[in-house]
């Protein structure tokens, strides 16, 4: 039994995290969003408390008074509307982050206990040049071209940085080496909801395009076709987020890892999808913007150290992701 702090909880992540940590009898849950908390979420929430990611009191005083011992840190601004707004990213993204943990620290210290830090990055914190460079790399390893071209990127890697710098210098006096800041991180590809709508990312063409065919709407893509990148669906994603949290610490071998479920071209998901939606009407219409971003993502992800070190293994490989999962849900979503 833990008491748990999620924020940016009204988020795609949260809506698939908090009912599974509710269903897993995790404890208490106390949420934080700057927007007025989902009707749906509601009955798996303890507390609610509506605020920015930006007061630190808040989220001091919950760890205080509910003595949280993990915090779910998904308040994020994701890439499409980073780079719209970065200056808004940077606050949110970054501030918001640092922010977090500087909380999390204080309190860990002051009350002389370990608090995991448990926070989801993802592939925009790479940035590979080119899209040779791209099919040469093949499935990148974590410390690879960690050079992001995106505010949302620059803003995860930073995140990323900096929890590892609070669980390297901040040692409690336990003689065992153990740190306040038990920070845990694990790096996304793109991820595919089947039950809540896009919101922002990069990768949501992906997304986007099965909810559009599902529901009879043709759709046009920003990408093209022979666009790639790795991408798992929710459950997998969610799954990765508690197996990590609940591995023992020495075990771990990093604080960041790499997770992936399956790769595969925008034309591959409208074949895919043209297989049981025949009407399916799909056209490629690239931004280059948008594309210029996706370039520089990896097509895959070798998630070798998490597959070792804690036993992490996809349960959807792409025919499981589409035939029980996104094409089933997705279809009585708007039956």
């Amino acid at each position: 039994m833990e008491n748990i702090l999620i924020t940016g909880a009204n988020g795609e992540v949260g809506h698939g995290l908090i009912p599974k940590l509710s269903k897993l009898g995790w404890g208490k849950a106390i949420a934080l969003d700057q927007n007025v908390l989902d009707e749906a979420l509601k009955p798996f929430i303890a507390e609610f408390i509506q605020g920015s990611i930006l007061q630190e009191s808040h989220i001091a005083s919950v760890l205080t008074k509910h003595k949280v011992s993990t915090i779910f840190h998904l308040a994020a601004i994701l890439s499409t509307g980073a780079e719209k707004h970065p200056q808004i990213a940077q606050e949110i993204n970054a501030q918001g982050t640092a922010l977090a943990l500087e909380a999390a620290n204080a309190v860990a210290q002051k009350e002389k206990r370990i608090i995991k830090f448990i926070f989801p990055s993802t592939i925009a914190v790479y940035g590979i040049p080119d899209l040779e460079t791209k099919e040469k790399v093949g499935k990148i390893k974590e410390e690879l071209l960690n050079n992001p071209i995106t505010m949302y990127g620059i803003n995860k890697l930073y995140g990323e940085m900096l929890g590892k710098y609070y669980s390297n210098n901040y040692k409690l006096l336990d003689g065992k080496g153990n740190s306040h800041i038990d920070f845990r991180c694990v790096r996304f590809p793109g991820i595919i909801s089947a039950l809540t709508l896009p919101t922002g990312g990069t990768s949501d063409y992906a997304p986007e395009m099965i909810h559009s065919v599902a529901k009879g709407q043709g759709y046009e893509s920003y990408v093209r076709p022979d666009t790639k990148i790795p991408f798992m669906v929710m459950p997998d994603a969610i799954a990765a987020l508690i197996q990590l949290t609940e591995a023992a610490r020495d075990t771990l071998t990093r604080n960041v890892y790499n997770v992936s479920g399956f790769s595969l071209t925008a034309k591959e998901i409208e074949e895919l999808l043209i297989k049981v939606f025949t009407n399916a009407s799909v056209k490629y219409v690239p931004d280059p913007n948008r594309q210029k971003i996706v370039d520089s993502w990896p097509q895959d992800l070798n998630d070798s150290y998490a597959r070792k070190d804690w036993g992490w293994k996809p349960e959807f490989d792409i025919e499981r992701a589409f035939s029980d999962y996104l094409i089933p849900e997705i279809t009585n979503l708007y039956k």
